[in-house]
């Protein structure tokens, strides 16, 4: 393995920890580390960040189905609207200029960051009522949560409005190639009120499937380059399985705090690179 790929995997292990931590997939970091660190074409970026998605869903949902906290009948349902967006998304990724999807990219995360900094003082979510349709497809839920060393059970609201902006979430995908799992972790925590973990947990067994719907245009379109790809799966994988050990012991509040600053970072030198500005 040459230098470079040694330095792409161990970036890709640290993606996979933070990935698997905040449901928020690979690609939040590999996608910036891979066109600012290494001159990466944006295109063949986001083709090897789709690769990350896949694998920090598949090391990560495992773990977190075997200890219960993904909600998978949440997760199968809003999988239906994140599939068909980021097939709507990787089409349009092949017409969109690569200066816009810098733009587009840091806009998304610092969005992603001014709302959990709104949430950064919360455990768990107040009293929450189950909303009609939560109801009948009984989406409601309970986990243990080592940190707290207690049973948390949670009921879930807004089905609907989470199931719009899961839409919007899967076109960001096939667009950036992110996993778009802040959106997903989003909808679940804000929309439908779920705790955090459980909201993270579902959000990356969801990016799996959202990720590879992308993945095979992008292959099709030649954008996935097995040079890149393969450090890149190989070292998310790696730590999507450490991470998952590690979220389960830390507090909602610290996983907050600890995304925050990581997520202004990236997101401001993404939208200043497709500014043409350098910071």
């Amino acid at each position: 393995m040459t230098g470079e790929a040694m330095q792409i995997l161990m970036i890709a292990i640290f993606a996979g920890i933070l990935g698997s931590v905040l449901g928020l997939g690979g690609g939040m970091i590999v996608t910036p580390a891979l066109t600012l660190l290494f001159g990466v074409d944006i295109q063949h970026a986001i083709g090897a960040s789709l690769i990350s998605v896949i694998a920090t869903s598949s090391g990560a949902a495992v773990t977190y189905i075997r200890d219960k906290l993904t909600n998978i009948r949440i997760g199968m349902f809003l999988e239906i609207a994140t599939t068909v967006g980021a097939i709507t998304g990787a089409v349009i990724g092949g017409i969109i200029p690569p200066t816009l999807l810098y733009f587009i990219f840091g806009l998304q995360l610092l969005y992603s960051a001014l709302a959990m900094l709104k949430k950064v003082k919360q455990e768990l979510p107040g009293e929450v009522e189950l909303g009609k349709t939560a109801g009948l497809l009984k989406l409601q839920g309970t986990y243990y949560d080592k940190a707290l060393q207690k049973q948390v059970d949670y009921n879930v609201d807004n089905v609907s409005g989470a199931f719009t902006v899961m839409y919007g979430a899967g076109v960001i995908s096939g667009l950036l190639g992110i996993g778009s799992g802040s959106f997903k972790v989003m909808a679940m925590d804000i929309f439908m009120k779920l705790p955090l973990k459980v909201s993270s947990a579902t959000s990356n067994f969801m990016m799996g499937v959202t990720g590879a719907a992308s993945a095979g245009i992008y292959l099709f379109r030649g954008d996935i380059n097995p040079a890149i790809a393969a450090p890149v799966a190989l070292g998310v994988l790696m730590g999507a399985a450490a991470g998952t050990h590690i979220m389960q012991r830390l507090k909602s509040k610290t996983i907050r705090k600890l995304f925050i600053p990581i997520l202004l970072y990236v997101a401001l030198q993404m939208m200043a690179q497709g500014l043409g500005v350098k910071l």
